[in-house]
């Protein structure tokens, strides 16, 4: 068998793709609204280390569903850019002097370079760097209409910290109370921060998720993190002083068993409530809290902590004074920063009480409990719902009815009301560090803060000496005084520039809506671009950005879409999320353990077609999949074999009729299974087949063009080499895919299983055409069903045409 010459033909076929530009797309309006399709990666950013293989992986997916697309009659736009603003190249200028802008132009054509080895045809007429100016001209424009809608705000407030990176994260970027970075502790650091008001579209953030196609897991997840919860508002007095504290509660029913208050150490209210016998005690607790992350606080096993404040609250319900307390479990930012404690009801509350001798009194029973259980303080917690028990004319009340009921008479008192609560918290935007979008704002002392007029965008980054961040809550920008200090566009009077800038996560918010216009200089797409292609038809990426990217950019959107500028609510119609590639010892993948996998090195020793398919090949796209080069020796084979099928003779000639079907069911397999993705199966599919035509002298052009056609999407180089000798001047890529004949694909015998009494005994090949008496013959035929049905009574026979025969049996 001849060697697949696989680097000169790669070579060849991705010079002559550049050369057509074979990759362009137009919004050509011959093509009917339901014969276009946006499909999407999650762009890059583009690290040193170069493209990976779970990179290598993503695009695969949708390189091989486009060129599918395409060759069915479809206008696909597939484009390619890059997020290229954060915090390794920074971190890299500051190691070693190199401008961040030029770390990245290097890192950017290298991974163009590799993304074109692979064969996979992207619209590089519509790439562009989220580090561009003309496109973060469009990122900063965004953030003043955020601002205008009052979107965007200012507030000096408690924020997680990395001490390592020295920058404010949002909550969304602390996993396990760790930067999701560098993996460094967190802390807490009360410094000017900007937030968006992400918590404004809660509710539609919420309910839309119903509108879109995505994995489940995905869905859930954004909904525990947006955390809606009904209940009611609830105001205490307290004893002695004319503040009133508010409490956000799921359970109005369980008020008769509050016997204490909490209030986050954060809380407004704590310096004025801690009597001058507490104040040290309390003042020394919330200096400790402050330097905790919210997830070391809300650890359900740590040991709880607290201080009394000294000052007491009043239960609404039954005039009862009850203890005010500080505890870091209690977070500021969730509901009101003041919770009422119900130990007999709540695990954590109970773990409190227990620990500082709170009294603790059962308020809700188990239905049908009996009397003398309920007498005395409970001995466990009981959080499930029940009936109304100490709760005065309430007593007997069902949960559900009681929750109703209380809220409604707390509301007559002017005491409470119906409330929704979300655990979302608004978007922490700010950034101290230089390699980011500076935001487009101004501080005077006689306007206050004014935005830049949108003339005057992009509002660049200046020149700086040192990118070092000031570790003082101030970026890098801060010291570069010719550059902070402006006039005001309001009264021309002397302002500052704002020196914080925006995180990395704002330019990938809407980047799937520049690619459809992206040399627009009037707008960040045309109304006519955003018609023709909107909403992303297929979206594909890690699922690690379920409550970051995801959430970010739909909220962006929707913003977007309020103000008339899209035509959609939602950017993302489907999502699909790739499973992880591991490495061989079933691990994730990092330097650190010594498992990655260079994709350059596979395109050199096999080629980028074999890496395609043998990727494709290793399993379902969703599934976490062990790096294993075993299946690359199958998959080379398999590639080989279609090599050498083009130096076969083709010819006219009328194909075996059994090839023939053969060759129908497989043009009907591989459809349907890249129409879904199944890519691995299709594979499968066409490795049979191939096996197949091997075994011919000639080949018949009726069964040989649609193998070659069938292979362009999975090793698009070596399927236009063997169509360009097939004699075809045009690209495959602007060939159609192969049709099948629904009747050829029928078979004409078909396995029919025997039963005796239900149970298989056995099965036989029959004419797809034959009658419940010849089936009944070659039922009876096969031995192991004489066997069991030698001397028994037949009572009855059913049989169901092509499928089964089953005999029921006395005796």
């Amino acid at each position: 068998m001849a060697k697949y010459p696989f680097t000169d033909i790669e070579k060849k076929w991705q010079a002559r793709w550049d050369a057509d530009r074979a990759w362009r797309v137009t919004e050509d309006p011959a093509y009917p609204k339901d014969k276009r399709a946006y499909v999407l990666d999650m762009f890059p950013y583009p690290s040193g280390a170069g493209l990976h293989a779970g990179h290598v992986e993503n695009y695969t997916i949708t390189d091989m569903y486009c060129r599918y697309l395409r060759m069915n009659g479809y206008n696909v736009l597939h484009p390619m850019g890059f997020d290229a603003f954060g915090l390794p190249a920074e971190n890299y200028a500051i190691k070693t002097g190199t401008h961040p802008a030029v770390t990245t132009k290097v890192n950017v054509d290298h991974f163009r370079e590799q993304i074109k080895s692979m064969g996979f045809l992207y619209d590089w007429d519509r790439e562009f760097s989220t580090t561009d100016d003309e496109y973060y001209a469009w990122t900063q424009w965004i953030f003043l209409q955020l601002y205008k809608r009052g979107l965007a705000y200012e507030s000096d407030m408690p924020i997680n910290w990395c001490p390592s990176c020295k920058t404010g994260l949002a909550n969304e970027e602390v996993v396990n109370g760790e930067c999701d970075r560098c993996h460094t502790p967190v802390t807490r650091k009360r410094i000017r921060q900007w937030v968006l008001r992400i918590t404004a579209y809660a509710d539609r953030l919420l309910s839309d998720l119903d509108k879109v196609n995505w994995p489940e897991p995905v869905k859930a997840m954004q909904r525990n993190w947006i955390g809606r919860s009904e209940g009611a508002q609830v105001v205490f007095a307290v004893d002695g002083m004319s503040e009133r504290l508010e409490v956000f509660t799921t359970r109005p029913d369980t008020l008769f068993g509050a016997t204490y208050m909490v209030l986050a150490p954060e809380h407004a209210l704590v310096s004025r409530l801690a009597t001058p016998a507490q104040k040290a005690a309390v003042d020394q607790y919330v200096a400790a809290a402050a330097m905790k992350s919210d997830l070391e606080r809300t650890e359900l096993s740590k040991d709880k902590t607290g201080v009394f404040t000294g000052s007491y609250a009043v239960n609404p319900v039954n005039g009862r004074k009850i203890p005010i307390w500080i505890s870091d479990y209690v977070l500021a930012s969730y509901g009101t920063g003041a919770i009422m404690a119900v130990p007999a009801h709540d695990e954590r509350d109970w773990a409190f009480a227990k620990k500082f001798g709170l009294p603790i009194v059962r308020v809700v029973a188990p239905s049908g409990a009996d009397a003398d259980s309920l007498r005395g303080e409970p001995v466990e917690c009981h959080s499930e719902e029940g009936v109304a028990v100490n709760s005065g004319d309430w007593d007997g009340m069902p949960t559900a009815e009681f929750k109703k009921a209380i809220t409604a008479w707390l509301e007559g008192k002017g005491l409470g009301k119906l409330a929704v609560n979300y655990k979302l918290r608004d978007w922490l935007f700010s950034r101290q560090r230089y390699w980011g979008e500076p935001m487009p704002l101004v501080h005077c002392e006689r306007c206050g803060v004014v935005p830049l007029p949108e003339s005057e965008l992009p509002l660049r980054l200046p020149e700086v000496d040192s990118y070092e961040p000031s570790g003082t809550g101030e970026s890098p920008l801060a010291t570069i005084e010719s550059w902070v200090n402006t006039t005001c566009p309001v009264c021309g009077g002397p302002a500052r520039r704002e020196t914080n800038t925006m995180p990395q996560w704002a330019g990938s918010c809407w980047y799937y809506l520049r690619f459809l216009d992206p040399r627009n200089k009037t707008a960040f797409a045309g109304k006519a671009a955003v018609d023709y292609w909107m909403p992303v038809d297929l979206y594909v990426g890690g699922v690690e950005h379920a409550v970051l990217h995801l959430l970010y950019a739909r909220f962006w959107h929707k913003v977007l879409f309020d103000l008339g500028l899209v035509n959609t609510d939602e950017p993302f119609l489907r999502l699909v999320n790739q499973g992880q590639i591991l490495g061989t010892d079933g691990q994730r993948m990092s330097k650190s353990r010594g498992n990655t996998v260079n994709p350059d090195d596979y395109v050199a020793e096999v080629g980028a077609d074999a890496l395609r398919v043998f990727i494709m090949f290793m399993g379902p796209i969703e599934a976490e999949k062990p790096w294993s080069t075993a299946g690359l020796t199958g998959v080379s084979r398999f590639l080989e074999r279609c090599w050498a099928l083009g130096d076969k003779p083709v010819t006219d000639a009328a194909p075996d009729q059994g090839l023939l079907r053969l060759c129908h069911k497989t043009v009907r397999k591989v459809s349907e299974d890249t129409g879904s993705m199944n890519y691995n199966t299709a594979i499968s599919q066409m490795m049979v087949y191939s096996a197949e035509l091997a075994k011919l002298d000639a080949l018949p052009r009726e069964l040989y063009d649609p193998l070659v056609l069938m292979l362009a999407p999975y090793a698009p180089h070596l399927a236009e080499e063997l169509w360009e000798k097939l004699g075809h001047a045009d690209s495959i890529v602007e060939a159609a895919w192969p049709r099948w004949d629904p009747a050829l694909c029928e078979d004409d015998e078909l396995t029919v299983v025997v039963q005796v009494n239900g149970k298989l005994r056995g099965d036989f090949k029959a004419g797809k055409d034959a009658g419940k008496d010849e089936l009944e013959r070659l039922a009876r035929a096969v031995p192991k069903v004489a066997e069991h049905l030698a001397g028994k009574d037949v009572a009855k026979v059913i049989v169901v045409p092509g499928k089964l025969v089953n005999f029921v049996v006395k005796g």
